[in-house]
């Protein structure tokens, strides 16, 4: 179970540089080119991503377990992301909504 949880998190990587890293690194940039950085590294997060679903699949997983999961994978992910290479401020509501999506993994999962 632990290898599917762990090529969520280097999806999650490769997605949130995918979406955001043309803002730090591409800021000057036409738009094409800015769309083909995202483009480019969205295929290597869908190399991760789509294995990590199959696994999860295999190994039971219901479409919503695997959804509110990777969503508080995003989270964990993004975080860091936005402190260390956007020098973004912690922010106390960060923790109130990770704190949210644990009763959401709290309801998708406690029927097991």
């Amino acid at each position: 179970m632990l290898f599917p949880l762990l090529l969520l998190i280097v999806s999650n990587c490769f997605m949130t540089l995918a979406w955001y890293g043309h803002l730090k690194f591409l800021h000057g940039a036409p738009l094409w080119q800015a769309i083909l950085f995202g483009w480019l590294i969205a295929l290597l997060e869908y190399s991760f991503m789509i294995p990590a679903t199959r696994l999860l699949a295999q190994q039971g997983w219901s479409l919503g377990e695997m959804k509110i999961t990777q969503e508080v994978v995003t989270l964990l992910v993004f975080v860091p992301f936005m402190i260390f290479l956007f020098k973004q401020p912690f922010k106390l509501d960060y923790v109130w909504a990770g704190l949210c999506l644990l009763g959401c993994v709290y309801f998708v999962f406690r029927s097991q």
